[in-house]
């Protein structure tokens, strides 16, 4: 169940809305979260692994110069996980998580 508050006539959604970045092409991404940001969603994670890190950061930036700067980065969260190789063994991958949060003039 989505909860949604009010502010100023605009129903904003308190739950955030996660985009993992991949091999699409960068304006997908960017449309993606302008979509989810003008829906009413007020908090997007852009979430990517490895060599698409700089994808994502990328497309933070983007979504930002195209939101007039009305979204802020509040959080970015870095990490790596393991994964399990088809021929056994494993094998460390880096993750980043950055938090867009659409500020209400």
């Amino acid at each position: 169940m989505n909860k949604l508050r009010s502010t100023g006539g605009c129903k904003i959604s308190a739950q955030p809305s996660s985009i993992y970045i991949g091999k699409k092409p960068l304006l997908n991404y960017v449309l993606a979260a302008m979509i989810n940001f003008n829906s009413g969603v007020d908090t997007v994670i852009l979430k990517a692994r490895g060599n698409m890190i700089g994808k994502a950061v990328d497309v933070a930036r983007m979504v930002i110069e195209r939101m007039l700067n009305t979204v802020k980065i509040e959080d970015i969260k870095i990490d790596s996980e393991f994964i399990e190789q088809e021929g056994g063994g494993k094998r460390r991958v880096s993750t980043i998580e950055i938090t867009l949060k659409h500020e209400l003039a």
